[in-house]
């Protein structure tokens, strides 16, 4: 016989046996991870990657708890960032529009800026930084030629202009896209418990 599950029982029972696993295990540390999977599996009857929604390939770094505790990386932002959903490119070009970078800068600054909710890959940034050289919207070069260390990218004034109309054909999609998950989460009765900017 399944048990009546409380609203807000799923994210606050986790940070309780989280707080008790901080002084004996850091964030990571293999305990951790087979605590969170433990919790999930007691709350949905079965592991994440055995269940029927959480199984999928975007929800992989739960499996395990890799990028830090469940409860930052966020499967929903990596679907929208991923290559496939094309924010990715788009955000690259942006950081690239603040100052040059190397692809580990980039890779901490989503992490950063994200706070944790998503965090991509070299496997993702450098085939992505390579296409946006071959279009000409970035230009590299080795910060020392001869030991090939770290390769610094730039935007480029034709990458400049591939972002401004980027951005003005993004704008109103990404806002429609905000106000229908807004309206899924009402009709779902899902509140906000959490807020990125705090």
């Amino acid at each position: 016989m399944r048990r009546h599950i409380r609203r807000g029982y799923f994210w606050p029972k986790w940070s309780e046996v989280e707080h008790d696993l901080e002084e004996e295990f850091p964030e990571g540390n293999a305990d951790h991870r087979r605590a969170w999977r433990k919790h999930f599996a007691e709350f949905m009857g079965v592991p994440p990657e055995k269940h029927w929604v959480f199984g999928g390939r975007r929800f992989r770094p739960w499996f395990s708890g890799k990028w830090g505790p469940p409860r930052l990386f966020n499967p929903f932002v990596a679907v929208m960032m991923s290559k496939g959903g094309r924010l990715l490119s788009l955000y690259v070009l942006h950081l690239l529009a603040e100052k040059p970078r190397y692809g580990n800068d980039i890779m901490r600054e989503i992490e950063d800026r994200t706070h944790g909710r998503w965090g991509s890959n070299p496997g993702a940034i450098y085939p992505l930084l390579t296409a946006m050289e071959e279009r000409g919207f970035v230009e590299s070069a080795w910060e020392d030629p001869d030991k090939r260390t770290r390769r610094t990218y730039r935007l480029t004034q034709v990458g400049q202009q591939e972002l401004n109309r980027l951005k003005e054909v993004f704008r109103p999609q990404l806002g429609e896209a905000i106000s229908v998950m807004r309206r899924v989460c009402a009709d779902l009765e899902l509140e906000e418990e959490d807020s990125i900017d705090e």
